[in-house]
């Protein structure tokens, strides 16, 4: 029997042929485990070839690394458009909540998720939700870092993290209701996007907690705010 874990981007599975899938909480302060994102035909439409050019770094922004049994991918964080989340990813690296935690699903046409669970698939302790600030303006598209959240309540984002694989638009704020208001993006891959693309590149395989499990343990060793 799949464990309460299973829930999309576990109804993504169920509904459509590539999804994204997770929970957004994990669970000292009473969160509960969270769903994820759907959207039925729709998984994986871009323009074809991925899109490469990362952003020059912005000196107003905070800057971390996150090194992975694949290598090193750093971020910078949007502050500005998405400073409640920014603030809350902060905390959990400072904490060193990430370290040891995982890459739980892989997307290759979509994305991967991370930060949230060990190698024994035990979810580590999460604070109170972060509201969605997924109307920032900012988009889904290749490199970004957003939150996964629970597909039925739009506040509902702990330390649970994706990273966009390929252009995702559906993912995006669409309007301010719980289906259509989108999974908030707070920064950019600057360096490592090769790293993403070979964490997407595994070999999955479906066990009692998730469809699209890597076979091989991707273990996120640390994070660190370098700037």
């Amino acid at each position: 029997m799949r464990s309460s874990w299973h829930t999309t981007f576990g109804m993504m599975c169920i509904l459509a042929p590539l999804g994204l899938g997770g929970c957004g909480g994990g669970g000292s302060e009473g969160t509960a485990p969270a769903a994820a994102i759907n959207s039925p035909g729709q998984a994986g439409q871009d323009d074809g070839a991925p899109h490469d050019e990362q952003p020059a770094p912005d000196a107003r922004w905070p800057v971390v690394e996150m090194v992975t049994s694949f290598g090193a991918i750093t971020f910078q964080l949007d502050a500005e458009k998405a400073p409640l989340t920014v603030d809350n990813f902060l905390h959990y690296v400072e904490r060193g909540h990430y370290d040891g935690t995982i890459f739980d699903q892989v997307y290759a046409n979509q994305g991967i998720l991370g930060g949230l669970f060990t190698p024994d698939f035990a979810a580590k302790p999460t604070r109170t939700p972060v509201r969605n600030e997924a109307d920032n303006g900012l988009t889904n598209s290749r490199g970004t870092i957003a939150m996964v959240r629970d597909a039925d309540a739009i506040d509902s984002a702990t330390a649970h993290f994706f990273i966009n694989v390929r252009d995702n638009p559906f993912l995006d704020h669409q309007d301010r209701s719980v289906e259509g208001f989108g999974y908030c993006v707070f920064g950019q891959v600057t360096d490592g996007l090769d790293v993403v693309d070979r964490i997407a590149e595994v070999e999955v395989t479906q066990t009692e907690h998730f469809d699209q499990t890597p076979v091989k343990t991707v273990l996120i060793e640390s994070v660190r705010r370098i700037r």
